[in-house]
């Protein structure tokens, strides 16, 4: 299930009773109110007032509901402390066992709420500050396309190009929320064409150039149809200069941005910093 499909179900997703635990929780370590475990402290604090909100009440069933997703919740966090990123944001409840977990690369505003459906004016802000995107690594290689929102690896592709038969496969690879993985392909130097004089090589080269160049033509199409399909507001090109620029000719409509870096075998992070500086 892809993030998309996620929200669309919380949206919908409520109970007769209060009976689900939402938590936002800012874990940036360049944050000052989050350094040096603060954020344990912030995380402590925001479920035991819900606690002590709870007991106040009286209802015994509603308490012992909050009090087994509290323990849920703390363990979640603190088993993952050393693959924190900048937030985590989770919903829960023992109605149809919602469990959703989401570490994120974005800034995140520290709250916690027991209410009878998912609290979800903070994510819907952070959708809107950091959309739907499809991130496009061209390289002499192939082409690395990174499927993310909200600072979330939803799902990647790498389409690879054969020189010699001039056609691409697709390589598929699900990535979790939040998630780091290695490149999975190249983005090396770009092939220059020959400077003249007809030798094998130079025709050789010019031969690759144009064979790259209609294989970015091909994909330019692929990545239209992935847009619509994925729900994609922007698109970023990443690449050195040469293969960003022909790659973003292939397309329909200019890149939300062209970053002319080759990032492509750099992990997710140092991608999303470059295009979305988080």
């Amino acid at each position: 299930m892809t993030l998309y499909d996620e929200i669309q179900e919380l949206k919908s997703f409520e109970c007769p009773d209060r009976c689900v635990l939402s938590v936002y929780l800012n874990t940036n370590p360049a944050d000052l109110n989050a350094q040096n475990g603060a954020w344990k402290i912030h995380l402590k604090n925001g479920l035991k007032r819900l606690d002590e909100y709870l007991k106040a009440s009286n209802d015994e069933k509603e308490i012992q509901a909050y009090k087994t997703l509290r323990k849920k919740v703390e363990k979640e966090i603190l088993d993952n402390q050393n693959d924190l990123q900048k937030g985590v944001i989770i919903f829960a409840s023992p109605h149809t066992d919602l469990w959703s977990v989401h570490y994120v690369q974005i800034p995140v505003k520290t709250s916690f709420h027991w209410e009878t459906k998912p609290v979800l004016e903070e994510l819907r802000y952070m959708y809107k500050a950091y959309p739907y995107a499809g991130i496009i690594l061209p390289g002499f290689k192939g082409i690395r396309v990174i499927d993310t929102s909200m600072g979330i690896i939803n799902e990647e592709l790498f389409y690879e190009f054969d020189a010699g038969l001039e056609v691409w496969t697709e390589q598929k690879g699900v990535r979790s929320s939040g998630s780091l993985g290695g490149g999975a392909g190249g983005g090396n130097s770009p092939v220059t064409g020959g400077s003249g004089g007809g030798s094998p090589v130079d025709e050789l080269d010019h031969r690759l150039k144009e064979n790259l160049e209609r294989f970015y033509k091909n994909m330019g199409s692929k990545i239209e149809k992935l847009k619509k399909e994925r729900k994609w507001e922007e698109i970023h090109v990443v690449g050195e200069a040469e293969h960003a620029k022909s790659f973003s000719k292939a397309l329909q409509k200019k890149p939300t941005s062209c970053v002319y870096k080759n990032l492509t075998n750099n992990d997710h992070g140092k991608i999303l910093h470059e295009v979305f500086e988080v």
